[in-house]
């Protein structure tokens, strides 16, 4: 009896990158070829219960990466092309893995620095809470906010501490001349620094947690796991991150923030440091964007130019839906009703002449559901507390790493 979870496409991208003096300290490079003639008669002089020793370690090392202390299975490695979609692998966690894991070492984080938002990460923690994910539940939140207050904000902190068993952390939240993102930006960065816990995963709050995602974290031990961001080139969205916290992974954040350029925020920071050495997880289940749903071509999310795009059972596959619409405004900002009906996918026609409006359906599904759950959750008076008029809909510009569909 197991717990199974099948993760696909799986991408397995995480190698060692060669310094600059282990490249000229190899023979070939320093002049001596014929240091590599001579292995050979070296080596068979080398005794033979040496040599058997030797082989056994290597089978036992290998074994180990493979078998990742006995959790997983069918661990393969896969060709990261993005021209060509990547193959399906079993993950496969036991089921007394599952059961006797010390649920304390692993967490979700979320972090918080304006009410809308906290409503949005109260909403996560109560979807996390309701699915039965096992991971502890960590919120952090400005100083400034009293828990004994009577205001919206100490309610809402009071109800994800009592209610879904939410750890709450106040943190001194940076502020940068000039940029107000650069503050929400540095305190999500915090997750790095969450060394009470062996891993943790950091979920941007504009999202839906639409299945339990726990299995992440049994992934094998590297500092940093991200998805594609597959709307880019050769870039990893930085939406869902599962970090393994230490001091060392932190103080190159700090470096990395500190010496930032002006246009460079939480995405641009880890796909610096970790861009090229980090293990890939597929967007498939792990990044899917509500703007996906208005696009006509699906290529780059599907990982495939043959696979024919199926809106619904796409939505049922995922496990982590990114809101993105631009131009229309997040879920929690009321547009006017003619810019719905202006940005909500078009219907098309099938080979057999009936109209489609499958992609239309799912996208309307998604923004009424988020609506009546932050209502359930929240309140009604975070269900729309901003209004977006049409003439800033119609001279509104993308943030550079928002996609237009």
């Amino acid at each position: 009896m197991s717990v199974r979870y099948n993760i696909s496409p799986w991408v397995h991208r995480y190698k060692a990158v060669q310094s600059s003096d282990e490249e000229n300290n190899r023979p070939e490079a320093s002049g001596h070829p014929g240091l590599l003639k001579t292995f050979p008669r070296a080596f068979l002089r080398i005794p033979r219960l040496v040599l058997v020793l030797l082989v056994l370690g290597v089978f036992a090392y290998l074994f180990s990466i493979l078998s990742v202390d006995g959790r997983f299975s069918d661990l393969r490695v896969y060709n990261n092309s993005s021209n060509s979609p990547a193959s399906e692998i079993g993950l496969e966690i036991s089921q007394d893995t599952y059961i006797n894991a010390d649920w304390s070492k692993f967490a979700y984080t979320q972090y918080v620095t304006g009410k809308d938002y906290l409503c949005n990460s109260l909403m996560i923690f109560e979807t996390l809470h309701r699915l039965g994910s096992k991971a502890e539940r960590l919120m952090m939140y400005p100083e400034q906010w009293s828990l004994e207050s009577n205001s919206s904000e100490a309610d809402l902190l009071q109800r994800a501490r009592e209610d879904y068993n939410v750890k709450l952390v106040p943190i001194h939240v940076q502020h940068f001349a000039g940029e107000a993102t650069w503050g929400d930006s540095f305190t999500k960065l915090l997750a790095f620094n969450q060394t009470q816990y062996e891993r943790v995963i950091s979920l941007d709050s504009d999202a839906n947690v639409l299945q339990p995602m726990d299995e992440l974290f049994f992934l094998p031990r590297v500092p940093v796991a991200m998805p594609r961001a597959y709307w880019l080139n050769n870039t990893l969205s930085s939406q869902l991150v599962v970090i393994q916290p230490s001091k060392q992974e932190f103080e190159r954040i700090l470096y990395a923030f500190e010496h930032r350029q002006n246009t460079d925020f939480d995405m641009e920071i880890v796909n610096n440091l970790y861009g090229r050495d980090c293990l890939i997880l597929p967007h498939r289940r792990y990044d899917l964007l509500s703007g996906e749903f208005r696009g006509t071509k699906h290529q780059n999310y599907l990982g495939s130019t043959t696979e024919v795009w199926n809106p619904r059972q796409v939505l049922q596959e995922a496990k982590f839906l990114h809101f993105s619409d631009w131009p229309y405004p997040k879920p929690w900002i009321a547009g006017a009703e003619s810019i719905r009906i202006d940005i909500q996918p078009a219907c098309h026609v099938t080979a057999s002449g009936e109209d489609d409006c499958s992609d239309r359906d799912v996208w309307n599904e998604i923004y009424r559901e988020f609506k009546d759950r932050r209502q359930k959750v929240c309140g009604l008076d975070f269900v729309h507390r901003f209004k977006r008029s049409e003439s800033r809909y119609t001279r509104g510009l993308p943030s550079p790493l928002e996609p237009i569909f």
